[in-house]
């Protein structure tokens, strides 16, 4: 019998900077542990800003220098993602905040985290956006998501345990 893909969604504001690293940071660690297959990724923003474009220069040139070619292109949160995907990761507060007014049915809002509440789920912290910061901010922020789908996979791999190679 087959399994059913775990869906998981990352957002952020414009869908440029941190939400297409953490998706690229995401789907390389789920390759080196050969799971990818067994998952479907994505990311986009809350805003429209950017819609249709690929991630920033800076996200893409921090991610190539840590071997990760980021393709994605910008786009807008629907109302079918959050019915659609078993876990909606949010970049911040604005962002948390966002999504859950745009959440029509309590039962999705199980769906809804902070990205970096697997870390530390008593006082989780945001991934800070580094658009208007020079590219420091920009490896701090890969740095950060990379640390963060490590602790997400640890737990997603206790909460399904038919997540093997």
């Amino acid at each position: 019998m087959k399994e059913t893909k775990i869906k998981v969604l990352f957002v952020c504001l414009g869908n440029i900077c941190r939400s297409p690293a953490a998706e690229g940071a995401f789907s390389s660690l789920l390759q080196k542990e050969n799971l990818l297959e067994q998952f479907h990724i994505d990311s986009c923003g809350t805003a429209g800003y950017h819609n249709g474009e690929l991630a920033d220069p800076r996200t893409r040139s921090v991610a190539k220098n840590r071997g990760l070619n980021l393709t994605h292109k910008s786009r807008k949160l629907t109302s079918s993602d959050l019915e659609n995907f078993d876990f909606i990761l949010v970049m911040d507060k604005d962002n948390l905040r966002t999504v859950q007014n745009a959440i029509y049915d309590d039962s999705l809002r199980k769906k809804l985290y902070l990205f970096r509440y697997f870390e530390d789920n008593s006082n989780p912290k945001e991934v800070p956006d580094p658009y208007y910061k020079d590219i420091s901010a920009f490896e701090q922020v890969q740095d950060i998501v990379e640390n963060a789908s490590l602790h997400f996979l640890k737990y997603l791999k206790s909460k399904y345990p038919h997540l093997k190679p």
